[in-house]
């Protein structure tokens, strides 16, 4: 299984001289395995460049999963060109409880307003379908799995497994524990962190949503994201081999990422490292 980022960035793109070591675009992850349909992770900005490599490949078949449609995680959306090929056919999973419900929320964002693209204009054939966080998501081919985050407004974590190999999807969510609590602070797990962890147990990877540091987390510990200690006490915990570094902070440039990455350089259980715009993990 191969994962590739296309984007890494959180809340907005950042283009520019200061971001072209580890990537301005907005959260998209592909994932692929053998000639199983490819599996895509959000659709931020990095969704475009993604869209243009499947249409060289003319690829006919995609399966789309979102964490949750804040505007940094669809943003590329109506660039993603398999939309616009006559015949593709692209499952679509939107947490919600119901199917009316997910395509209602994605023509809200495909209505001529925000984009000139409507959702009954595009010629692709859309399956959207809903997930219900906790339970199993039905694509064929794919074992995936879903789990409740901590964010305002709702985020859906995936599990995804195929041939063997697990890893786990894992962003924009705080902590779920306070401060002095749970598993970072060297104590026993709460009820919520129980829960996480038995979700991320045999995976063999994990992204996670480290936005901040910790001060910052301190700082903002209502906004809905994470810091590195504590995916590294949490993926400790459940036996993860490699964490990886996600949705990195807008205002951090290369300079700041590269020290990041020299912070965690000797970590191994799990090895850390971050997440790179155009590097791809074996699984």
């Amino acid at each position: 299984m191969d994962v590739t980022f296309w984007g890494v960035r959180g809340s907005i793109p950042i283009p520019g001289t200061e971001t072209t070591r580890w990537g301005g675009n907005s959260s998209c992850v592909e994932v692929r395995h053998g000639d199983l349909p490819p599996l895509v992770l959000d659709c931020g900005t990095g969704a475009r460049a993604l869209g243009q490599k499947l249409a060289r490949e003319h690829t006919r078949r995609v399966h789309l999963l979102f964490s949750h449609l804040h505007a940094d995680h669809i943003f590329g959306l109506p660039f993603f060109l398999p939309l616009y090929a006559p015949g593709a056919h692209i499952d679509v999973g939107v947490p919600a409880y119901l199917d009316e419900e997910a395509r209602e929320r994605i023509g809200r964002y495909l209505n001529g307003t925000f984009h000139p693209t409507r959702l009954r204009d595009v010629p692709a054939e859309l399956g959207i379908f809903a997930v219900r966080a906790g339970s199993r998501v039905p694509l064929d081919g794919w074992e995936v799995t879903s789990v409740r985050l901590n964010h305002p407004g709702g985020s859906v974590g995936y599990r995804v497994t195929a041939g063997h190999r697990t890893f786990a999807y894992i962003t924009d969510t705080a902590p779920f524990a306070q401060p002095g609590q749970g598993v970072a602070a060297g104590e026993p797990p709460t009820p919520a962190e129980k829960r996480i962890i038995a979700f991320l147990e045999g995976c063999r990877v994990v992204v996670y949503d480290t936005m901040y540091d910790k001060e910052e987390y301190l700082e903002k510990m209502t906004w809905g994201h994470s810091y590195p200690e504590y995916a590294v006490a949490l993926c400790r915990e459940a036996g993860v081999e490699q964490l990886v570094l996600f949705h990195h902070l807008p205002e951090a440039a290369d300079d700041d990422l590269d020290a990041r990455a020299a912070r965690f350089a000797s970590s191994t259980a799990p090895r850390v490292v971050l997440a790179r715009e155009g590097d791809t993990l074996e699984v």
